[in-house]
């Protein structure tokens, strides 16, 4: 497969030629995002694939039954539009395809590779924690794998069970080198898949399956990227800050619904980057409502959440009007009919709302 680029600079961007001027550049971007279009989520990943393979030459995307479409579709179309060396099937083996893609980005290609579901990359782990993320820092500088981008469906799904619906992304936030993104939109998800295949560091992108086809908005049509990074506050309150990540910060938004009608006052922020997370944004709300709920599906011990709890409760120890808390998968292994009790589902929010106010 990597037999088929000797192509070193990456290609203009549709509908750019060597004659084009700033101002037709400008025209032409400004145009790209006032068009949007109503698509759910695993179309806008699809966007940001072939956008990526549009737009670089050494872009390749590959895993188990990525040229097929993937089992979520996401990788639909790719294969008849850019052929078998870039889009192309791998064996079933998860540490063999995290280290072809550390290689593939060794040696100056832009690999994208899928992990068919989070549950299923342990077996890389060694791979991606002890070769991705040290690549650049063993060599002293001198060699990296950052064009590295790593797919992965994470989360419940209401029938997944313990093998198809793990939220392993805490493991991965420990690990110095890497980058961890969770979008919870549509238009986030392919701005943020974007930034990470163009980012120069490797990146684990999860994509929380339950939303691949729930989760509807519009979605600019052309090429555009989120930051990496950078939290999104989705909804400004002032008596308590919600944070959350992926399918989770729609759960939170509904409670803030909910306990608003009894005059509570939610501010809700979707972290979307979880490495580096944004500090600042999480530390100037929780500054202002002097309350702080982490929520999570991953289990409780040891979640990012702790992470986020620690931080905070250090930079606004003499904000904070309550002790900040979690509301978090259980510490259990995912069950499956026992699903709807593991989750941190919206009731279970609006009671630790309310025991924090009434503190």
């Amino acid at each position: 497969a990597l037999g088929l680029a000797a192509a070193t600079q990456k290609a203009a961007p549709a509908g750019l030629t060597p004659t084009t001027t700033i101002a037709q550049v400008r025209e032409n971007h400004t145009g790209e995002q006032a068009r949007t279009r109503r698509v759910n989520f695993f179309t806008a990943i699809n966007d940001a694939l072939n956008i990526a393979l549009d737009s670089d030459p050494k872009a390749i995307t590959f895993g188990e039954d990525v040229s097929f479409g993937g089992v979520f579709r996401c990788t639909s179309g790719l294969l008849e539009k850019y052929g078998s060396d870039r889009v192309f099937n791998t064996p079933l083996c998860e540490q063999g395809i995290a280290g072809f893609a550390i290689g593939a980005a060794a040696m100056g290609y832009t690999p994208i590779a899928e992990i068919q579901f989070a549950d299923y990359i342990f077996p890389a782990f060694d791979q991606i924690v002890n070769e991705a993320a040290k690549y650049r820092y063993r060599s002293g500088g001198m060699f990296n794998c950052g064009g590295l981008t790593i797919r992965t469906p994470c989360g419940a799904v209401g029938h997944g069970g313990h093998y198809h619906s793990q939220s392993p992304e805490a493991f991965f936030t420990h690990v110095p080198g890497l980058k961890v993104v969770i979008p919870s939109s549509p238009k986030d998800a392919k701005g943020l898949l974007l930034s990470s295949i163009r980012d120069n560091n490797p990146v684990i992108f999860f994509e929380p399956k339950i939303m691949y086809r729930t989760a509807v908005e519009e979605v600019p049509t052309g090429d555009y990227m989120t930051p990496l990074g950078k939290a999104k506050t989705v909804r400004e309150g002032t008596d308590i800050t919600l944070v959350g990540w992926g399918n989770q910060v729609g759960t939170l938004q509904q409670a803030a619904n909910e306990v608003e009608e009894e005059g509570i006052s939610c501010e809700v922020i979707d972290l979307r980057t979880l490495l580096p997370w944004d500090v600042d944004t999480v530390a100037e709300s929780v500054a202002k409502t002097g309350r702080l709920l982490v929520s999570h599906e991953a289990p409780l011990t040891s979640g990012f959440g702790a992470e986020i709890v620690s931080t905070i409760s250090k930079e606004c120890f003499l904000n904070l009007e309550a002790p900040p808390s979690r509301v978090c998968g259980m510490d259990t292994p995912f069950p499956l009919v026992l699903e709807p009790f593991y989750l941190p589902r919206q009731f279970r929010v609006v009671h630790e709302i309310k025991q924090s106010l009434n503190f």
